[in-house]
């Protein structure tokens, strides 16, 4: 009968060894994932405008979170912009996804917006024209975004949607809240699409809340309740700082559970 060959027992050095590999290869890991969420860190802080125009009877203001997991970037975005004709563009948008791919195409759809809305004066053509680019560039993902224009001459707010939550409104005392308006579909999924546009005249102290999707919605927690957290947030704040209202009501998305990035902007008139 042949009995088995015991098996050598590894010595001490060897193990010391072995755990030396390991603990290198960890914090060789550690640090590749730290450089590549620095990077994405940066590269979201560039994708952002530093500051918001501010205009006569007109203060904006804006607030981003990262998602909770993955390289902390997604394609969320906000931005303001002077134009020639001495108006006003604001547009917040959300590009599919939360990776850097999704970063990258929302820096090109930012970058249109601003180019697009040069040669057109209305929200709904500049949509309907980036929907187009987005299409003609084969791009995989979809955006969903508002477009405001502001006239500071006259007070009027024109704004057009494509495929993204629709704006909540307050006025002084907070009384006339509302969160509905007709939109069109997102961008880059359908060619010659159409986007309706609508105008509204500020004539007193008014607040216009623009929230991407991470702030309203989570895993347990239905669209319409997060609108109706935001609608009361400006309820019982009113025209406050745009400062103030944006940080509050990023925190809405604190209550969604959201794993999604999230952005705000606040328009406060009067």
């Amino acid at each position: 009968m042949t009995g088995r060959r015991p098996t050598a027992r590894r010595s001490a050095d060897d193990l010391l060894t072995e755990l030396g590999r390991l603990t290198a290869s960890a914090l060789e890991q550690a640090e590749l994932q730290k450089a590549r969420v620095e990077l994405a860190e940066a590269l979201q802080r560039e994708l952002l405008p530093a500051a918001l125009p501010q205009v006569p009877g007109l203060g904006a203001a804006a607030r981003y979170a990262p998602a909770r997991h993955g390289l902390s970037i997604g394609g969320d975005w906000y931005d303001g912009f002077l134009l020639p004709d001495g108006s006003v563009a604001f547009t917040l948008g959300d590009v599919q996804g939360h990776d850097v791919e999704a970063a990258a195409v929302m820096g090109q759809v930012r970058v249109s917006l601003r180019a697009l809305a040069t040669t057109a004066t209305d929200p709904g053509e500049v949509l309907e024209r980036a929907n187009d680019l987005l299409i003609s560039m084969a791009v995989r993902r979809f955006a969903t975004c508002v477009f405001l224009r502001y006239d500071p001459a006259t007070g009027e707010l024109w704004h057009a949607r494509a495929g993204h939550v629709p704006p909540v409104w307050a006025d002084a005392d907070g009384a006339a809240v509302r969160h509905s308006d007709e939109g069109g579909p997102p961008l880059g999924v359908l060619p010659g699409q159409r986007y309706p546009v609508n105008r509204h005249r500020l004539t007193g102290s008014e607040v216009v809340a623009l929230v991407t999707d991470g702030v309203v919605e989570g895993p347990q927690f239905p669209i319409e309740a997060g609108l109706e957290r935001v609608a009361a947030v400006l309820r019982a704040r009113g025209p406050a700082d745009p400062e103030a209202l944006a940080a509050e009501l990023l925190a809405v998305a604190e209550l969604t559970g959201h794993t999604d990035d999230a952005a705000v902007l606040v328009l406060r008139h009067g």
